[in-house]
């Protein structure tokens, strides 16, 4: 247990700090290899890691892929903008519709989607806007939080959620059915936690006319029309999908491809330059990192997560998903998301109760916003702002974090119930 949590811990301190720009999937390959070297997790494993994971990343890829060639067509420019003008410069319309787009560009583009495009887009906004920092910062931080407590409803919404249904097996209309309720319910009380804590910080009027018009911003009208229709039918395909047990990475990865050969049909976009900025990265951390965790199921860390899993559900459903929820969520917290869903979704067969992956997927989107490092979403959020030259510090974010995520938590959990 020593050698497999020390290897693991390293591991994860190198991918969230990054140091001298080390890749996060290098890192966890080079994690996953000193893990079978010192036997703390054999070839087998890193052939039945394979084997889950597979689909998930290329799903995650897929999703990321077509949101990148809708960025440069103006997609979600367009939408930004459409949603400030909506607003009629009331600034708190605005901070709601806002939101509603970042949990409406979470569920179908995926949590990562919208910390990696979204965000600069916003930030360009409201510079141009010229709002105050304490305004931005609102913006911010509501934005990047309704990213992750809105990315339940699909299984495509979160990498978390794609893994977790393949591990368990789980069809695409059965997890957006169980999750409808409680993904709504994570929508409103983000809307209304997160306006009460910013309330004050919102400008009562902002002078919208100074924005461009949406359809000034798109790039390619021909593609712009097309990619609704697009975006319909694939969302269709999901569900055809699922009727015939077919892996969600055909479509999402397919679709993707396919979406991307017709934006280079019509000169929309540089496909070699598109799919080089995919993040391939991510393949081999949900490869590498997976195979780290494996050795701590080796070592025994699943066990003890199955038995106090066990123990919850003596307790009652209520108290079973609630306290799974949130076990998953501290967890995430300070070992971030990815390991730990892993973990959990491991430690949740071996209990027996696959009926609790639902609650595990909640606990690990909301958790980890309770601090910096908790997801690999927040980690790009952060640094998508940095490059933008907006330091947000671990203090700023926890004080919003530590705050709105409990509530929110509770509130998406009940909905399982």
């Amino acid at each position: 247990m020593f050698l497999a949590s020390a290897i693991f811990l390293a591991t994860l301190a190198v991918v969230i700090w990054q140091p001298g720009g080390l890749k996060i999937g290098t890192t966890a390959v080079v994690g996953a290899l000193v893990a079978l070297a010192a036997g703390v997790v054999s070839v087998g494993d890193v052939v039945t890691v394979t084997g889950i994971v597979w689909d998930a990343t290329l799903a995650f890829i897929g999703i990321i892929l077509l949101s990148l060639v809708l960025d440069e067509i103006g997609f979600f420019e367009w939408a930004a903008l459409k949603m400030a003008r909506l607003s009629g410069g009331n600034g708190h319309l605005m901070f709601v519709y806002i939101l509603l787009l970042g949990a409406l560009v979470a569920a179908l583009f995926a949590n990562d989607g919208a910390a990696l495009i979204l965000t600069p887009i916003l930030l360009a906004k409201m510079k141009h806007l010229k709002m105050k920092p304490l305004a931005i910062f609102a913006f911010l931080m509501a934005g990047g939080f309704i990213g992750d407590s809105a990315s339940n409803p699909l299984v495509i919404s979160n990498l978390t959620n794609i893994v977790t249904a393949g591990y368990f097996g789980i069809g695409f209309w059965e997890y957006a059915q169980a999750m409808f309720l409680p993904n709504l319910l994570s929508i409103i009380a983000s809307l209304a936690v997160l306006w009460l804590f910013f309330r004050k910080s919102i400008p009562s009027r902002i002078d919208v006319e100074n924005l461009a018009t949406p359809e000034s911003v798109i790039k390619n009208m021909t593609m712009f029309r097309l990619s609704w229709w697009f975006l319909a039918l694939l969302l269709a395909g999901y569900f055809v999908g699922d009727a015939y047990d077919l892996p969600v990475s055909v479509f999402a990865l397919g679709g993707a491809l396919l979406f991307l050969a017709i934006a280079a049909r019509y000169k929309a976009t540089k496909p070699w330059t598109t799919i080089k900025t995919a993040p391939w990265q991510v393949v081999w951390f949900s490869i590498g990192l997976y195979i780290v965790v494996f050795g701590l199921k080796n070592a025994g860390l699943t066990d003890y997560l199955a038995e106090a899993v066990t123990w919850l559900q003596g307790q009652g459903d209520a108290a079973a998903v609630v306290g799974t929820g949130v076990l998953a969520a501290l967890l995430s917290s300070v070992m971030n998301n990815m390991p730990t869903v892993m973990v959990m979704d491991i430690a949740i067969a071996e209990a027996g109760q696959q009926a609790l992956a639902y609650a595990n997927i909640i606990g690990c989107n909301l958790g980890p916003k309770m601090t910096p490092i908790g997801s690999l979403a927040t980690l790009l959020w952060l640094h998508v702002l940095a490059q933008k030259g907006v330091t947000i510090t671990w203090g700023q974010y926890m004080k919003v974090g530590l705050v709105v995520t409990p509530p929110v938590l509770l509130v998406a959990l009940l909905g399982l119930i």
